[in-house]
């Protein structure tokens, strides 16, 4: 008798979960650019990723279980963030985080139509509603608006451009087109020259001296990275002194301060709300801007672009599985975060039916100044970019 109740024992023990062992953490993908020409970008967002994996963790993670994000490198190449794409569509994974640039998304977006959910870190994908992909926080096509805006209120109506001859530089040519074509700017801002360069370029002062040359009262340079090292070093050097207007991919600060010895005196960028929160009236927003900053503290990081286009697709993601569970499937994800409302982060306040598939829009944008004696930001702008 002994005998068989201490077998029966051993039978149901074998039945229970294992007291004190952890179930192994919940994986999310993340593909990012932590080497080649992207790696400022996609170190950056990584960084953010794992004060977020550190934060939800603490707190007791999701449901009570630990997080894991595995951030993978695509070395800034489209091609390979598609194989790494894939690896993750053979595991049957839910979702994935990344990856940075406009090239790698808009490679991943036929691969997604039928699921899994991938929010992209790059503003300047434009996936359309109902899709399975998600685009990180303000729309490049809003942010050129609002420097075209900026640029008619401050009676800087000349503009020159010089874009990118990538994916980039060919979206930011038809969106400032399509914007000082607009209504509310025709006849009043006019393209007097366009420029276009390779990434690989290094010097670029043929086309600084065509923009010199050209009556511009503004220049915007549409373009992110060492690129940018390139074309701000090139216009101090060819004697360049109008207003410089660039992406908000370049507010970084490790960026500005490294191009100290060449940074213009009046580079502006649209920039997102974290930037100069003291720009919007919504308190709960600043809250959040304030305990965001707070967060990188311990890490030592003071956060700018690369963090902010990571954290809120982590957060939503999160808070999918939250309210989901961790069984969630891609469709029950995407149906979360495309009814999403009222969510605060730190781009501002989402609504993604108001704004489908980037929860977010111009109103949440701000023009801000590097002030580089400072090394600092400062607003200049409304919300949206209108003049104050």
């Amino acid at each position: 008798m002994k005998r068989l109740i201490a077998a029966l024992a051993v039978a149901l023990f074998a039945l229970l979960p294992y007291a004190g062992i952890a179930e192994d953490p919940y994986d999310i993908s993340v593909i990012a650019p932590l080497t080649g020409p992207y790696a400022f970008l996609g170190n950056e967002e990584a960084s953010a990723i794992a004060v977020v994996q550190a934060a939800v963790n603490k707190s007791g993670g999701i449901r009570g279980r630990q997080i894991h994000f595995t951030i993978q490198d695509d070395q800034s190449v489209a091609q390979n963030t598609v194989q790494l794409l894939n690896a993750s569509v053979a595991r049957k994974t839910a979702v994935i985080l990344g990856s940075a640039t406009v090239s790698a998304c808009g490679a991943m977006a036929p691969l997604v139509a039928n699921g899994p959910v991938v929010y992209c870190f790059s503003p300047g994908i434009h996936p359309p509603a109902g899709s399975y992909m998600f685009s990180a926080s303000i729309s490049t096509a809003d942010y050129i608006v609002g420097t075209i805006r900026y640029l008619r209120d401050r009676g800087w109506r000349k503009v020159a451009i010089m874009t990118s001859n990538d994916a980039t530089g060919q979206d930011a040519d038809r969106i400032i087109d399509e914007a000082v074509n607009a209504p509310e700017n025709q006849g009043t801002v006019s393209l007097v020259d366009r420029e276009h360069f390779n990434l690989s370029d290094i010097s670029v002062a043929a086309q600084i001296a065509r923009i010199k040359g050209s009556g511009a009262q503004a220049v915007i340079f549409w373009t992110v990275g060492t690129a940018f090292g390139t074309l701000v070093r090139e216009a101090v050097n060819g004697g360049l002194t109008i207003p410089e207007f660039t992406s908000a991919g370049n507010l970084n600060y490790a960026q500005l301060i490294g191009y100290q010895s060449f940074m213009p005196d009046n580079l502006y960028m649209m920039a997102p709300p974290w930037a100069a929160p003291s720009a919007f009236p919504n308190a709960a927003f600043r809250k959040y801007a304030a305990n965001y900053l707070e967060a990188f503290k311990a890490s030592g990081i003071r956060p700018d672009e690369g963090q902010s286009l990571a954290w809120d697709p982590a957060q939503l993601v999160l808070e999918a599985l939250r309210h989901l569970g961790l069984d969630a499937t891609p469709s029950a994800i995407r149906a979360y975060i495309a009814g999403t409302q009222g969510w605060i982060g730190i781009n501002g306040q989402y609504d993604f039916k108001a704004v489908p598939q980037r929860g977010i829009g111009i109103d949440w944008l701000v023009m801000i100044r590097w002030d580089k004696d400072k090394q600092s930001l400062v607003g200049v702008s409304k919300p949206g970019g209108a003049v104050r």
